[in-house]
């Protein structure tokens, strides 16, 4: 029987934990230091302000941006909305502006009167950003009622909890993170371990690459919430947050990415749920029915959002995320704060359109991603025939079961084996 290998598989060892001495010099000096250095916002990954993948909002918060108009034909009708939406910053303003640009986009979709169905994970923060888009669309649109029930759902907003090959193989698995592991250890992080304890005129020995992330955090986090520069920024430049930023890139390309197939195949159910919906309702409009849920928004994590995009093939280079490609990976597709920065929202829209040339076009889709048409992989177009778009993911559709995928294996091998 082989044993799992650990994470020194990939030339790591333990994380020294800084000593207390440390952390109180560290506090004391930051009160001296220059002001923070400019451009640090664009690196923070899965901690960054929406506003920092559409900078127009900054000037105008309910702008839809340039190219708001789309590019369907005036025949087509929108039927029906299908928004996958990640939390705000954990404290939701009372206009979620969010809601208001989507209802602004779509009006014909959020008129009054029309039903609307808000689900969300069972964290409070999704909760509370579920109520936040609510209120956002303010008193003029009836959805049955000013309080729109939010439904807990997280069979689908937390699937990767119910995921035991998941679970077991990747989160709980330190292995799995041996790339992350090294490259905390890699010369990199070296650099920039030595840059801020020169900063700070602290022994290097007395800090750790955990320690300085959560510096590096502690700053992102004081940007998104109070739009104030934290003393924490002083300790970094741009250079510094760009290895940061692949630091948390790398954790997320192999623990929600591209890393390791149970990864992206876990949010299948997800994504077929949202199929059947958008079936459901071509199958309403060829029967001249009214559309049952027009409007369909769930409230979920980064950690909901970015398997689903890999499992459709978005963001995915050429070679994998490592620990050795930090200067190749420079220019990489998979960077998480352009991706999942907070708030951030895929939406499916389905069009009926009229006085088309094949019945094949009579139903068409287009897909945003953070507000921003997103190009089909078939086509490279941002408008696809809904036929075209199932028939490209029919492998998906009919053979990625999530109980299946989701089994650990009864035969005894090790997790990096099975990965």
């Amino acid at each position: 029987k082989r044993r799992p290998r650990s994470a020194s598989s990939c030339g790591s060892r333990a994380v020294a934990a800084m000593a207390p001495r440390g952390e109180a010099a560290l506090l004391m000096l930051l009160l001296v230091l220059p002001p923070a250095s400019a451009g640090l916002s664009g690196y923070f990954g899965t901690k960054s302000r929406y506003e920092e993948v559409n900078p127009h909002l900054v000037r105008d918060p309910l702008s839809l941006g340039p190219g708001a108009g789309g590019s369907l034909p005036a025949s087509c009708t929108p039927l029906q909305l299908r928004a996958v939406v990640r939390h705000g910053t954990r404290y939701p303003t009372a206009g979620q502006q969010l809601a208001r640009r989507m209802a602004a986009r779509f009006p014909a979709l959020f008129a009054a009167r029309r039903r609307l169905a808000l689900a969300s994970s069972s964290k409070h923060r999704c909760l509370q950003s579920g109520a936040a888009f609510r209120r956002g669309l303010g008193p003029t649109l009836d959805f049955g009622g000013d309080e729109v029930e939010v439904e807990v759902n997280d069979s689908l907003m937390r699937f990767f909890d119910h995921c035991a090959k998941f679970v077991a193989l990747v989160e709980e698995n330190e292995a799995a993170m041996c790339q992350v592991t090294a490259f905390k250890e890699g010369p990199e992080m070296k650099k920039v371990l030595e840059k801020v304890a020169s900063a700070l005129c602290l022994p290097v020995e007395e800090l750790n690459a955990d320690l300085v992330q959560v510096a590096f955090l502690t700053c992102s986090y004081e940007l998104a919430i109070k739009n104030v520069t934290s003393p924490w920024c002083s300790l970094f430049s741009e250079e510094d947050a760009k290895v940061l930023e692949y630091l948390n890139d790398l954790k997320q390309y192999w623990k929600r990415g591209y890393g390791y197939d149970i990864n992206s195949r876990s949010s299948c159910i997800l994504f077929q749920d949202i199929f059947q919906h958008l079936d459901k309702a071509v199958e309403e409009s060829k029967s001249s029915k009214p559309i049952s849920s027009p409007l369909i928004v769930q409230v979920g994590h980064a950690e909901t959002l970015q398997p689903l995009l890999a499992l459709m093939g978005y963001f995915k280079d050429d070679e994998p995320l490592l620990a050795s490609n930090y200067a190749r990976q420079a220019q990489r597709k998979f960077r998480s704060g352009r991706i999942v920065p907070y708030a951030a929202n895929l939406v499916f829209v389905l069009y009926h359109c009229d006085h088309v040339n094949a019945s094949q076009e009579e139903y068409q889709v287009q897909l945003l991603l953070n507000e921003k048409l997103l190009p089909f992989h078939h086509s490279n177009e941002t408008t696809s025939t809904y036929a075209d778009l199932k028939d490209y993911y029919k492998d998906i559709l009919e053979n990625c079961h999530f109980k299946e995928e989701c089994e650990l294996p009864k035969v005894n091998v090790t997790a990096v084996d099975e990965l």
